[in-house]
């Protein structure tokens, strides 16, 4: 399956012996898993993401939210599961100069 993520394209196949999520590292207090996919997005588009999802009842892995906030890097995150069980992060930052930021 083909998806039109954000104007990249990501191709997407079935393979059920790889699918899940089974290590996670601690990042401000959240175990994030290791093996995952992100995408930044506005800040708006992620405000506007993350009401879709909740509206919807999606199960996240960590819920909306704002991590490190107040330091260098702080961005708004969350992370679920798409139906193949690969596990996906979207965040936002307010200022595009802290992406990288440590």
């Amino acid at each position: 399956m083909d998806f039109d993520f954000f104007g990249h394209q990501i191709v997407a196949h079935l393979s059920p012996k790889e699918v899940g999520h089974k290590e996670h590292n601690q990042v401000d207090g959240d175990a994030v898993p290791v093996r995952h996919f992100g995408a930044i997005l506005t800040m708006e588009q992620w405000k506007t993401l993350a009401g879709k999802l909740t509206a919807a009842n999606t199960q996240f892995i960590i819920a909306p939210g704002i991590r490190f906030e107040g330091l260098p890097g702080e961005q708004a995150t969350f992370f679920f599961l798409d139906p193949s069980g690969n596990a996906l992060e979207f965040k936002a930052f307010h200022d595009d100069n802290a992406v990288f930021a440590r």
